[in-house]
């Protein structure tokens, strides 16, 4: 019996020591890959803004001067304003994600706009808009998205800021006005909301962000 005993008792002692090895391991390559998640998410969310605002023009750290916004005319939720800066002087916000009403679901964008008002760029992140019609909006289906760069509240004038079928300057698809309807006043309330908020925006200490934007 005492044999029996030391037999058992070595089994567990073995047992629990795989158990520990095994949970040890699976901890680790957790950790691991969770590391390499948040890294590529990272880097996916920095080549977006680099599209909008070259990198040459920045050297602070975008994750880490950034405040969140609530604000219903351009987002449901809460949004974040990632600060933009050379030697510490203000280079441009961005706005992520920043969300235009759409035909099935929210369309999130991020935009960029330079200290002086104009636009870096808009870029769509993600949407549920019809394929073929308004998924025009994105950049890998057409141009049209790019031709916010450089525009700003003065130019077009803001009584333009449409698209042309409502007397504005912006194209529209053929058979889905109501994307880039929507995406364009969108873009504009944006404009606006930074020139009535500019002050703030880069004045605002900066929050410690929770977690790695997913764009």
């Amino acid at each position: 019996m005492p044999e029996l005993k030391r037999n058992i008792f070595i089994s567990a002692a073995i047992l629990g020591i795989f158990g520990i090895l095994g949970a040890t391991l699976v901890s680790l390559t957790w950790t691991a890959t969770a590391e390499r998640i948040a890294l590529n998410q990272k880097q996916a969310f920095l080549n977006n803004v680099f599209k909008l605002i070259d990198k040459e023009e920045i050297d602070n750290d975008l994750l880490t001067d950034v405040i969140t916004l609530h604000a219903p005319s351009l987002a449901k939720t809460e949004f974040k304003a990632y600060r933009a800066r050379k030697a510490g002087k203000p280079v441009a916000v961005i706005f992520s994600p920043v969300q235009a009403p759409g035909y099935a679901s929210p369309i999130n964008l991020m935009v960029g706009i330079r200290h002086d008002g104009t636009l870096g760029g808009v870029r769509v992140l993600s949407h549920m808009e019809t394929p073929g019609l308004g998924d025009k909006i994105d950049a890998e289906r057409s141009d049209w998205i790019l031709s916010f760069t450089g525009k700003s509240l003065g130019n077009p004038p803001l009584e333009q800021w449409k698209v042309k079928k409502d007397g504005g300057v912006f194209d529209q698809f053929t058979g889905a006005t109501i994307t880039p309807r929507s995406v364009v006043a969108t873009v504009r309330k944006a404009l606006e909301y930074y020139a009535r908020e500019k002050e703030n925006l880069f004045k605002a200490p900066a929050q410690k962000l929770d977690e790695v934007p997913m764009h």
